[in-house]
């Protein structure tokens, strides 16, 4: 026998009463389920991603379609046209908020009937529980957005935005800032009671100050446009006032890398012909539509494009560069451009965007921890096709 055997033996009989315990116990325990977020956690987050103030005023952009909360996402469904073929495939991959880029509500629906694809929309997300969001030129206009990744197409270049973001704030109270000097102090209060008596001033202060070998006192204030006009008035009534009186407009601070559209300066000129080769290749595109440059051949090398996703044509207004690329423009903008020797590439409005949504799962994935599945649609294409 084994040294101390008795106690091993009472030992294994201890164990193999303890295991049948176990085995009992084992099926009760709960898989953790799939992660989610709730939905105005979500909506908070987008917003940090690409904020909606850097949308263009005229957009309608941010939460479009909201289910009574509670209301959490498990899935994330991303596209770029939100059509009612992209509904359903949504609705069967269990989508509980849809990322449509372009707003499937922009004007005003006086009604929600079966009557128009749009409304029918609204009544499947709200029937099914699913929220609609939509950032359109917030991610045109973001530095990691839908023009820089239209802009990769072209090889390696440095961009800038062809027309800069603003901060969405001022850097101080009130649009401009007044300055003006007083000489007789009598008179200071008088003057500093007046201006007080404006609605939209801010900022009011007072220094010393000397000019000309006098003692005077300089008063600084800032102001709305509405206000300025109280103020000029009032300022006006005193000539010598006025005269030395300075109005300065408070300008909001430039968002670096941040605007609409991008003009790209390529590291090397590449010859139209190559150039196109790229863009097909980047958008997978058997097709794309090019009018030369007048006096331009498919040789003729290109070092500057000017680039905008979608509709390009107010965005590329004017701009000076080889090349314009973009998903459509009239036939009379494309003319004034060919004029002026601009070849332009037009890949119709959607080709221009939707590749952008595979970065875009991969970046959002980043930005919410993986807490959320994301896919992206397998139906949603370009209405146009070449046959």
């Amino acid at each position: 026998g084994w040294a101390g055997g008795p106690n091993i033996c009472m030992l294994l009989f201890c164990v193999h009463l303890i295991r049948r315990p176990l085995q009992c116990i084992q099926p009760l325990i709960v898989l953790p389920s799939r992660s989610f977020m709730d939905l105005k956690a979500l909506v908070s987050s987008l917003n940090d991603f690409a904020s909606l103030s850097l949308a263009e005023s005229w957009d309608n952009v941010g939460l479009l379609v909201e289910p009574s909360p509670p209301h959490t996402v498990s899935t994330l469904f991303l596209t770029n046209d939100l059509t009612e073929e992209v509904m359903q495939e949504a609705l069967q991959k269990k989508a509980d908020l849809i990322l449509s880029y372009h707003p499937p509500i922009f004007r005003a629906l006086k009604r929600i009937t079966w009557k128009t694809w749009k409304e029918r929309l609204v009544i499947q997300a709200l029937e099914h529980r699913v929220g609609i969001y939509s950032p359109h030129t917030a991610y045109d206009a973001i530095p990691h957005g839908v023009n820089n990744w239209l802009a990769k197409g072209l090889g390696v270049c440095a961009t800038v935005p062809l027309h800069p973001s603003m901060a969405p704030s001022y850097p101080t109270e009130g649009t401009h800032r007044v300055e003006f000097s007083v000489v007789h102090t009598e008179h200071l209060e008088t003057i500093l009671s007046n201006m007080r008596g404006i609605p939209e001033i801010s900022s009011l202060i007072t220094l010393p100050a000397r000019a000309e070998g006098e003692e005077q006192t300089r008063v600084s204030l800032n102001c709305t446009q509405k206000a300025l006009l109280e103020v000029v008035a009032l300022l006006s009534q005193n000539s010598l006032l006025y005269h030395k009186t300075e109005i300065m407009l408070l300008q909001k601070p430039l968002l670096p890398h941040t605007g609409m559209g991008r003009l790209c300066t390529l590291s090397e000129p590449v010859s139209l012909s190559a150039l196109t080769e790229r863009i097909k290749s980047h958008l997978r595109l058997p097709y794309i539509r090019l009018a030369l440059g007048t006096g331009k051949t498919l040789e003729a090398k290109v070092k500057v494009a000017a680039v905008c996703a979608g509709s390009g044509s107010s965005v590329l207004q004017g701009v000076e560069a080889d090349l314009y690329l973009t998903g459509e423009m009239s036939h009379h903008e494309v003319l004034d451009a060919v004029a002026r020797g601009i070849s332009v590439i037009l890949c119709e409005h959607s080709n221009t965007e939707r590749g952008f949504l595979s970065e875009l799962r991969d970046m959002l994935a980043t930005h919410l921890e993986n807490k959320i599945t994301i896919i992206v649609s397998e139906k949603d294409r370009d209405p146009l096709q070449v046959v």
